[in-house]
């Protein structure tokens, strides 16, 4: 599931590929997450889902809810609750830049992809609106004729 390194050393572990289908990007930053060792353990082999996945500022900080990182099996009664809030590394003017953005009616943090970066976990945090179901057509209809036009392009040559 995860990528190889690139050339900034970052290695994709999981992407939110619904989250992309299902919201409008507005805006992206990457932070940090605090992690329990065996959560380390369970990101590098790949046991991440982001299925309802969100963040949400509280007092001061942004807060990851619901982010499931699988157990790590080898991890006995030292392991970590696998859904539990994970804190945000941001500094502090971003952290209330982004509150304030996402307070606009109609707008949530979503994470769309989680990746090591020089040994250190990171998530790539959106700004997004939802989509109506209408606007998913378009994007796929879009996204099809877009297809068709470069194997159209590669046939001819």
């Amino acid at each position: 599931m995860s990528t190889p390194p690139s050339g900034d050393g970052k290695r994709v572990i999981a992407r939110n590929r619904k989250a992309r289908h299902l919201y409008e990007v507005l805006d992206a930053w990457e932070a940090g997450l605090v992690l329990q060792g065996t959560e380390v353990k369970s990101i590098r082999t790949g046991r991440v889902a982001f299925h309802d996945a969100h963040a949400r500022a509280q007092s001061g900080e942004l807060w990851l809810h619901n982010l499931h990182i699988g157990i790590y099996e080898p991890g006995n009664r030292w392991n970590h609750d696998e859904t539990r809030p994970r804190k945000l590394l941001l500094h502090k003017q971003q952290i209330r830049r982004i509150a304030a953005k996402a307070e606009e009616k109609g707008l949530t943090l979503v994470p769309l992809d989680l990746y090591l970066r020089r040994g250190r976990a990171k998530v790539t945090l959106g700004l997004c609106r939802g989509r109506k179901h209408r606007d998913r057509r378009e994007e796929l209809r879009r996204r099809t004729m877009q297809r068709e036009a470069e194997r159209a392009m590669r046939d001819r040559r």
